[in-house]
């Protein structure tokens, strides 16, 4: 089963502070979908190439960790529908003891990449980013011939469609009137502005985690879309950022992100703001509905009082761990709090934690 993002958070703390003492540790990522058979017959190549290393220990500990790691997809019939990520090597701390573990994880999210690496630490990096995700922005870029929607979470862009209209180019088929091949343009236009509406609402009206969207094109194609009532409202009302640019292809969702940087940041800071604005409204007007030391927020905590558990960013991680858990375990909301706003510096310097709660205690 797939790990939650605590337990993923939690394992990925413990793998970071494993380091072997030469390039032994195995790190494997094989992406959603992708057969795991492939992987394994991979890795039995690269057992014969680590017969060449000098080393005999970190030759001993490299072919060791991948036996361990074949023996494991040995046992699966197929690759886990998000994903597999796989660990393994000697990871003692006593040089000349072995201690050779694995771990295999099916993400929270589905994994796009596949790797193999044998280094010094594990490669981590990719499931991290795994934890930056617990919201998405909807993507479009689009002009009258072409629109590619895609999705940005946390840091990764992912293209879902590619759509072309099929207008005609301005030279006009032999003896058709000006107008007539306007018409004919204009109807076609607005067939596809309604396809291209259709696909976001598909894609995104039911999705929870959106938090905005994100469209780009020439300065009257996009304006005339989002405008003229194409989009549900629902939608429109979630259009952050319009962006002027020329790639209509799935190089301009890159293109996309990389000009909305200052609008995604605010949206950061914007939604930071109000939760902090939430808990000190609370906390002046309605004690008895917001804490914020530690003793009485875990004391709340454990009865389910909580709603929303706020930490700071650079609170003490094993207590942060902790409260995280079991505010998971009690369906509480968790918000982590920067502290490059106002807000959260003085939300850092009262305690760094706190919770507004559902009911009083």
């Amino acid at each position: 089963m797939p790990l939650t993002t605590i337990e993923l958070e939690e394992l990925l703390e413990e793998l970071e502070g494993y380091k072997g003492r030469h390039t032994e540790l195995i790190t494997v990522y094989i992406s959603e979908g992708y057969d795991v058979n492939s992987v394994q017959k991979q890795l039995e190549a690269e057992k014969s190439t680590a017969k060449n290393i000098k080393s005999t220990a970190t030759r001993k500990n490299v072919t060791e960790a991948l036996d361990k790691i074949v023996r494991h997809l040995k046992t699966l019939k197929k690759t886990p529908a998000s994903g597999l990520a796989l660990f393994s090597g000697n990871v003692s701390k006593v040089e000349g003891q072995d201690d050779l573990q694995l771990w295999a994880i099916e993400p929270p999210l589905p994994l796009k990449i596949r790797l193999y690496r044998c280094d010094k630490d594990f490669v981590l990096d990719p499931l991290k980013e795994q934890l930056e995700v617990d919201e998405i922005f909807a993507l479009l870029v689009m002009d009258r011939k072409e629109a590619t929607i895609g999705v940005l979470e946390g840091k990764r862009i992912e293209m879902i469609t590619n759509m072309t209209s099929g207008i005609p180019s301005k030279v006009r088929a032999g003896g058709q009137s000006s107008q007539r091949f306007h018409r004919i343009t204009e109807g076609l236009t607005r067939d596809f502005y309604k396809r291209i509406a259709a696909e976001m609402k598909k894609i995104f009206f039911e999705n929870k985690k959106l938090k905005g969207i994100l469209v780009g094109g020439p300065i009257p194609t996009k304006d005339e879309f989002l405008d003229n009532d194409y989009m549900t409202t629902q939608l429109r009302e979630r259009v952050i950022g319009r962006i002027d640019q020329g790639d209509t292809s799935v190089s301009g969702l890159k293109e996309l992100v990389k000009k909305a940087q200052d609008i995604l940041a605010s949206q950061e800071i914007i939604h930071e703001k109000k939760i902090l604005e939430r808990f000190f409204e609370t906390l002046g007007e309605k004690p008895d509905l917001a804490r914020y030391k530690i003793d009485e927020v875990k004391k709340v905590l454990n009865f389910g009082a909580v709603d929303t558990l706020l930490i700071s960013k650079d609170y003490d991680k094993k207590v942060a761990m902790e409260l995280k858990k079991k505010a998971v375990d009690m369906s509480t909301k968790i918000e982590i709090i920067s502290n490059e706003t106002e807000e959260g510096q003085q939300f850092k310097n009262l305690e760094g934690v706190g919770a507004i709660m559902r009911y009083a205690v």
